[in-house]
């Protein structure tokens, strides 16, 4: 079995340019060429010359392929430069006087070079390290001053269901934050998580206080209303009769506040089933008197057709009695429902009563003794002027005065207008 003996120097006459990377002398010592000189690498005793060097250049083929696998991972990308460099340093010490048979300059050569390129490449991965982690605690702070704003607003003006989506929404998008960023000064991160958490819980303070001034608001609406409902309730006996009553609970419901959706509407339904019943039993009523008006109807549409003659009716006391025949038994009738055919019937009446008014107004005009007495000395006078216009219009006519006869025509026909208005 071989026997590496590494990092032995053996000093020997230095080889030719051509000669091989490794050789074995007799005793099965095995060395590697550098530069100038020969390093022992180790001893393979028990075998040949072609074995011996061929097990110590495979090590060297395993240390090249390392190197190579370094490198083609740097030039792909998606392993981290300062993880390569890592390994690429523990490489570097594996191929400093390694025990195997090869270029070993030339490995060296490569990995400090890569060495290099990696460093460069650390370098650059550090500070876009830093911008992301600058970017994140940005981003987070943001989170942090939209949640201090929130717990900052008035928590008598706040829509409590739209702040609360708010608030969870915000939390969800810092748990996002640190799974998908990197990871924070340990001092920042909880820095900003304490600012972060404190306004959450004043904002969840707030919201339980709320709900708990609101749920004592609502006891005291649903209290309320639970006795207005069982008022109401109580007026079922009086039926169309407990109306009045039922309106001005009414008027407390209105006031009464709010007792949340649900208690509202089962409360609401209880309350509005007293007031039908109380306005069903008045639709009772009322259509009881419909009904029994139907024969009040026709009996008083038949006195309308009997008062249709009166209007001409010449002889007015005559008219007036049959009026007052016909109100009479109107009354006696009684009234009529619904309301809105009794107005009907009524005003087609009051039209045939209305006339027989002006009727006997006007005769009144004309027989009171005070007007006619007026009316006969207007008449004296208009026919005493009458009678002296025809004069002058005479004289007139005699001196040809036109503008006189002029005046005294006009006059003349004006007294003679206002006699005749006057029966004369």
């Amino acid at each position: 079995m071989p026997r590496p003996t590494p990092g032995a120097t053996a000093r020997v006459t230095p080889a030719a340019p051509a000669e091989p990377w490794g050789r074995v002398d007799d005793d099965g010592t095995v060395l590697v060429r550098e530069g100038s000189e020969w390093r022992v690498v180790g001893e393979f005793p028990d075998g040949t010359r072609e074995e011996a060097l061929a097990y110590f250049e495979r090590k060297y083929a395993d240390l090249a392929s390392e190197v190579t696998l370094l490198e083609v991972r740097h030039r792909r990308g998606g392993a981290a430069a300062s993880d390569l460099r890592s390994t690429a340093a523990k490489v570097q010490a594996k191929v400093s006087g390694a025990a195997a048979v090869g270029d070993l300059a030339a490995l060296e050569a490569r990995l400090a070079a890569l060495v290099d390129e990696l460093s460069e490449a650390t370098a650059a991965e550090t500070a876009a390290a830093r911008e992301a982690v600058d970017a994140a605690i940005e981003e987070r702070t943001r989170l942090v001053e939209r949640m201090e704003a929130l717990a900052a607003r008035d928590p008598r003006s706040i829509q409590w269901k739209q702040t609360t989506a708010d608030v969870n929404a915000l939390f969800e998008e810092w748990q996002t934050q640190q799974q998908r960023d990197p990871r924070l000064p340990k001092s920042t991160a909880q820095q900003l998580w304490k600012r972060f958490r404190d306004a959450r819980g004043a904002i969840d303070k707030h919201r339980r206080e709320f709900y708990a001034e609101l749920d004592e608001t609502h006891k005291s609406a649903r209290d309320r209303k639970t006795r207005l409902v069982e008022r109401a309730e109580a007026l079922a006996p009086k039926g169309e009769d407990g109306i009045a009553a039922y309106r001005d609970l009414l008027e407390e419901w209105k006031s009464a506040g709010r007792a949340g959706k649900k208690v509202d509407d089962a409360l609401w339904a209880r309350f509005k089933a007293a007031g039908d019943a109380l306005y069903g039993a008045r639709a009772d009523r009322a259509n009881a008197e419909v009904e029994a008006s139907r024969e009040k109807i026709e009996a008083k549409r038949e006195l309308l057709s009997e008062a249709a003659a009166i209007p001409d009716e010449r002889d007015l006391a005559k008219a007036r009695t049959l009026l007052t025949s016909i109100q009479r038994r109107w009354d006696e009738i009684g009234r009529v429902f619904p309301r809105e055919q009794e107005r009907a019937l009524d005003d087609e009446l009051r039209k045939i009563e209305q006339g027989v008014r002006g009727r006997e107004d006007a005769d009144w005009k004309r027989n009171n003794p005070e007007t006619k007495a007026r009316a006969n000395d207007m008449t004296r006078q208009l026919t005493d002027a009458i009678a002296k216009l025809e004069a002058e219009l005479a004289s007139a006519e005699k001196t040809g005065d036109k503008k006189a006869i002029a005046t005294a025509a006009e006059a003349l026909e004006a007294r003679k207008s206002w006699l005749r208005a006057l029966g004369g």
